[in-house]
């Protein structure tokens, strides 16, 4: 039997906050008691959060590890376990690895390749191995404007558990970027494109779309309920998105772009997931809906890092302050995307979960990681 118990710390249960020890035993929380005293043996808190693990559902840092510039490819195992160990850090104990699946092979000088079944390999191999500090799971992000997405998709089964499939649509003109300065800025930026390169490859997409945008959107449903996977919107701009992602099954939406969309959402049951970033940076880097004012119109429900693994804590106790409920704040980044994802067995401090628990030391408007545990072990 493995046993730590942390006390004289601040325990951010589900519906208060208490000064108190949690014991871990055998992977769970086996018991939470109340009180400031240091049993021999405890680890002393000195009166830091003790929080439940964080649940990344949506990020692309492992795509950065992999492709740290542009065209500059990694060892894959090497980036996996650098990724591995940067969500420890910041206190995530469970992700779900998004990976992209549909491809642009044609001329176009933005095209890009097919990876996530060979990334996909590798990350299962290495959780097999116990190679890995977290819990990876797997999300497919299926890029409805592209031209493989049938045949990537056809390549994984029930077998992989997926957990999630995303419905992506980067289609110029609409959703994320129905503003076509943000994405010259992004695309220009990125791929080096002169105008008439950008303003081909807008033509291309848009072609793509109206061919084989319905089909594809079609066949990522179908295949997300082969998979026994939960089914996410993103980008959701209008009610009438919202009422079609909701007729698919969408459990949450990824990024609503507009008020209008997470007002929809939250009429149909679907949760609304906003980026972290967005809310610290106090707006969206693609002049879409601030996350800060959807959080003040009590329509945010889960956060994500997006593209700053850090930026999940911090975002989470921010909501705290300004709902004055820190256990809500909490809930956005712990209970609420494992409700999501049917993850009955993490997200809350609570005896017979598992022992996905952090430490945390508020230091002025900086928040510091002090320890992590997945499953009662300590990896950070």
């Amino acid at each position: 039997m493995t046993e730590t118990i942390l006390a004289n710390a601040t325990l951010v249960l589900p519906d208060e906050v208490i000064r108190g020890s949690i014991r871990l035993c055998d992977g769970e929380i086996a018991g939470i008691d109340q009180g400031a005293q240091v049993p021999a043996g405890a680890l002393d808190c000195d009166g830091d959060l003790i929080l439940p693990g964080l649940i990344e559902l949506h990020t692309d840092n492992l795509e950065r590890h992999i492709e740290p510039r542009p065209k500059v490819h990694f060892p894959h195992a090497s980036a996996i376990l650098a990724h591995d160990g940067e969500l420890a850090s910041t206190g995530i104990t469970t992700v779900f690895d998004a990976l992209r699946v549909g491809s642009i092979v044609s001329r176009d000088k933005a095209s890009y390749g097919e990876y996530a079944r060979l990334l996909a390999d590798e990350i299962i191999a290495m959780r097999q191995a116990g190679a890995l500090r977290i819990n990876h799971l797997l999300h497919l992000r299926a890029e409805v404007c592209s031209e493989t997405l049938i045949q990537e998709l056809a390549k994984f089964g029930p077998q992989d558990g997926i957990g999630i499939v995303s419905l992506m649509d980067h289609t110029p003109g609409q959703r994320q970027f129905r503003d076509l300065t943000q994405l010259r800025n992004y695309v220009r930026g990125k791929h080096g494109l002169s105008e008439d390169d950008f303003q081909h490859h807008v033509a291309t997409q848009q072609a793509l779309s109206d061919r084989l945008g319905a089909e594809h959107e079609a066949a990522a449903v179908s295949e997300a309920r082969r998979f026994g996977a939960v089914l996410a919107s993103h980008d959701d701009t209008t009610a009438g998105q919202v009422a079609v992602s909701a007729g698919h099954g969408a459990r949450f939406a990824e990024f609503p772009t507009t008020v209008e969309a997470a007002q929809a959402c939250r009429a149909l049951g679907i949760r609304v997931m906003m980026g972290a970033p967005n809310l610290i940076r106090g707006g969206s880097h693609s002049g879409n809906v601030a996350a800060k004012d959807l959080a003040a119109m009590d329509l945010l429900d889960i956060l994500s890092s997006d593209y700053v693994p850090s930026a999940l804590l911090t975002a989470a106790l921010m909501l705290g302050d300004l709902w004055d409920d820190l256990p809500r704040g909490v809930a956005t980044v712990t209970e609420a995307p494992a409700l999501a994802t049917g993850l009955s067995d993490r997200g809350r401090l609570e005896s017979g979960l598992r022992a996905d628990v952090i430490r945390v030391a508020r230091l002025g408007k900086a928040d510091a990681v002090r320890g992590v545990w997945v499953a009662g072990r300590r990896v950070g």
